[in-house]
């Protein structure tokens, strides 16, 4: 039966207590999703945001707050509406060779984006270790490979969850160094509006790293993932979503993309009280901005932002590949998913190892991780608004959405995110 034929009226009143028990239990796509936003790539961004332009950035993560929101929910709707993910739904409604190529452009952005993050992540390795920094880009490729196709996917979301915590290690650092506070309210109240073309790449590289196209297809498909992990093996039996279901999800995805961008606040804010305040504005690698901060804000600090650039690359690098392969596996009709074993679904697991193993390639020809982080990040903000036209016409039709099209002003807050960024990108160019 479809599930919105269940009246959410006859659903019982849970006590407080139960209540919170049920909410936490129900945490997991929209806060894995945020994490993951705070990946190396939004790190190095959000560092070089900071080392260049100090706190005068700091208002764009209480402007993407609700903005990232709004789009992850109407994601998740999708996903949980319709029973299958975003590719799938914008494959009913748009060219398939229109499809094709965004599918492409995703996949060569998560690729670079995997190199980049497995570089970061092998720097700051080997800033803590002393070891080779290629040797851990090898070992952790290796160990993602391994946990993405040996583990089922109830087992990778809980590890997910778990890998959350690393990234207070952020918020942690800014409180070690101390800061000017009355100065950081003000900048972060009071926007100030970029005046030259560096600093308005800077505010679409934050855009597109905070609000990118790999979270929309991640989010997406992991709803469906979980219906599936819940017994709803069937697209009939996946249709549908109740109201509780619902504002669950819009909590979980509400909490998580508020994290997401407290740790994006906390990264400009280190950075720009350190690195900023005492003229060092130019950063090369994830290592040299976590050696940087060492003189100013001691070696605690230090190993804490490193410790996260680590531990945040467990996270994200999975959601990287996987996002790309959901898309490939919707669009030409693979058998997907990672609740199945690589006989299952080999296609769709070795465009995941693939990718892991494009970005462990380019890390050998000698790639700048940070400017490969930004430009990914800036490639991101100019293909996102395209996408978001998409997802707006999807959420807004009755039929695909199953009668539970997005609320308008969901749909509003979005398309003036969608208006706002192809302006940051069409300003970008021509100030």
């Amino acid at each position: 039966m479809n599930k919105s034929a269940h009246s959410d009226s006859a659903a019982p009143t849970f006590a407080p207590v139960r209540w919170t028990r049920l909410f936490l239990k129900s945490l997991g796509p929209g806060v894995v999703t945020g994490a993951a936003d705070d990946d190396p790539s939004g790190i190095a961004t959000y560092s070089v945001a900071g080392a260049q332009l100090g706190t005068s950035l700091l208002w764009t993560a209480l402007l993407t707050w609700p903005l990232m929101a709004a789009i992850q929910m109407m994601c998740a709707r999708i996903g949980m509406v319709t029973g299958q993910g975003l590719a799938g739904n914008i494959k009913q409604r748009f060219p398939k060779w229109l499809l094709g190529v965004c599918v492409m452009a995703l996949l060569a952005a998560n690729t670079i984006n995997i190199a980049a993050d497995l570089a970061g992540m092998a720097d700051a390795a080997a800033m803590l270790s002393g070891l080779n920094a290629h040797l851990w880009v090898i070992v952790f490729a290796l160990l993602i490979s391994w946990a993405t196709v040996r583990l089922r996917y109830h087992q990778i979301a809980n590890v997910l969850k778990w890998l959350v915590l690393v990234l207070f290690a952020y918020p942690i650092t800014a409180f070690v160094v101390g800061a000017d506070w009355s100065r950081v309210v003000r900048d972060t109240l009071v926007p100030s509006v970029p005046r030259t073309r560096d600093a308005w790449s800077m505010l679409v590289a934050i855009l597109g790293t905070t609000i990118s196209p790999y979270l929309f297809f991640w989010q997406a498909s992991e709803e469906v993932e979980e219906e599936k992990a819940a017994g709803q093996s069937t697209l009939a039996e996946r249709r549908g979503a109740t109201t509780k279901e619902l504002a669950l999800r819009r909590m979980d995805v509400g909490v998580g993309t508020f994290f997401s961008n407290v740790v994006m606040f906390f990264i400009i804010l280190t950075t720009a009280i350190t690195l900023n305040h005492h003229g060092i504005t130019h950063i090369e690698t994830s290592r040299q901005a976590a050696e940087a901060l060492r003189p100013f804000a001691g070696r605690f600090a230090a190993s804490l932002f490193t410790a996260g650039i680590v531990g945040v690359g467990f996270l994200a690098i999975p959601t990287l590949a996987g996002s790309a392969a959901y898309a490939f596996a919707e669009t030409l009709g693979w058998r997907q998913g990672l609740d199945k074993k690589l006989k299952q679904a080999r296609a769709f697991y070795t465009l995941i190892l693939l990718s892991t193993a494009v970005g462990v390639g380019l890390d050998f020809v000698g790639i700048n991780p940070v400017k490969a982080l930004y430009w990914t990040a800036v490639i991101n903000g100019l293909l996102a608004p395209f996408l978001l036209v998409a997802i707006l016409i999807v959420a807004a039709d009755k039929k695909l959405m199953q009668g539970q099209p997005s609320s308008r002003w969901a749909w509003t807050v979005v398309a003036i995110t969608t208006v706002a960024m192809f302006a940051a990108g069409v300003a970008m160019f021509v100030v």
